[in-house]
This record gives structure tokens, sequence and C-alpha cells, in this order.
């Protein structure tokens, strides 16, 4: 478990997946019925595919909730993230201006 947080903080939550999925297989099928969902998760929502897969085999039970919640904003933070740093682009506010955007 150690190891994937490291994976996590150097290489990202996709790298995490993909390392503890070829590590412990087991723990993924204990969590998961189909491949679809954690590979839905994998592209879509990795943090919480993640978190999920700590929290879902003991059953979801109380604060494991808050877990997932705080993992899905996690995931909407990193999709939205740049959303506040485009106007600290050089020549953003030009190209804005020239093509109506």
């Amino acid at each position: 478990m150690c190891c994937v947080f490291l994976i996590l903080a150097f290489l990202g939550p996709r790298a995490g997946i993909l390392i503890w999925w070829l590590a412990d297989q087991a723990i993924w099928n204990a969590t998961f019925d189909r491949f679809i969902w954690p590979a839905l998760g994998f592209v879509f929502v990795p943090w919480t595919t993640l978190m999920y897969v700590i929290v879902a085999p003991s059953g979801l039970e109380g604060f494991d909730w808050v877990w997932l919640g705080l993992a899905f904003v996690a995931d909407i933070a990193m999709y939205s993230g740049g959303v506040y740093k485009r106007q600290e682009v050089p020549g953003y506010n030009q190209y804005v201006s020239k093509t109506g955007q």
C-alpha cells in the first residue's frame, strides 16, 4: 500500500491505478464485478476510483462516503484547475479578443 501512495505522489492517479491493478488484481476483482467500471473510472474519475477500491471491499459505511466525496472533489478540481490560470498566460487575452471566445 505504501508503494501505491508513492506512485500516486510522483506519477498521478492513472499510473497508480495501472500499477496497483497489475500488482494486486485480487482486490480489484473483489471490488468490481465487471471490467467496464474500473476502465471508466480510469478515464473519467481516477481519484474516486482509487478511493473506492480502498474503502469498498469492507463495505461502504459512514465516513467512507466522506472519503469518496473528497476524491470526487479532487477529480473535479483536476479537470477545472486550469480555468483560473488561463488569465496568467502571456498573450491569452489577445487571443480571446481576436477569436471572440
